[in-house]
């Protein structure tokens, strides 16, 4: 016997919620598709038209529709990853930025030794390149 098929109702709010969110620039495109799964489902469309229309897994369509029923509006987004926290906060960057432009930063070990002594803060030149040209992609990409 076959279970019967998932559907989600939502209020006109809700709805214009959902069509907000996906319209908006600032969001991550798996949010967006997985609001999207859920106003499909809410038209009609079935489990699996909706997973074949956006190249995915029929249980990838399920589970958005099982967290939305579960935890609503947040059921949309990631869950947060596992992993090292930073080591950095955006205040030691913008430190690194400033002394570069004022050039009270002369070489290398001279960069590694201030951030020791006045921000406590160990790391490799590499890493902190990598951080201010991340940095420089975001703030140009804003603009």
């Amino acid at each position: 016997m076959s279970s019967p098929p998932l559907r989600v109702f939502l209020s006109p709010e809700e709805d214009c919620t959902l069509f907000q969110l996906r319209k908006s620039r600032d969001i991550p495109q798996r949010t967006k598709d997985r609001a999207e799964m859920v106003r499909l489902n809410a038209c009609g469309w079935r489990v699996q038209d909706i997973a074949r229309y956006f190249y995915c897994a029929e249980s990838t369509v399920r589970t958005t529709l099982h967290r939305w029923q579960q935890s609503g509006l947040e059921g949309l987004w990631d869950a947060p990853r596992p992993g090292r926290t930073r080591r950095w906060q955006e205040e030691d960057l913008e430190y690194i930025q400033t002394g570069l432009e004022q050039s009270s930063f002369y070489n290398h070990p001279q960069t590694l030794q201030k951030l020791a002594q006045e921000r406590n803060l160990n790391l490799s030149i590499p890493h902190i390149r990598r951080l201010l040209k991340k940095k420089k992609r975001s703030t140009s990409a804003s603009r």
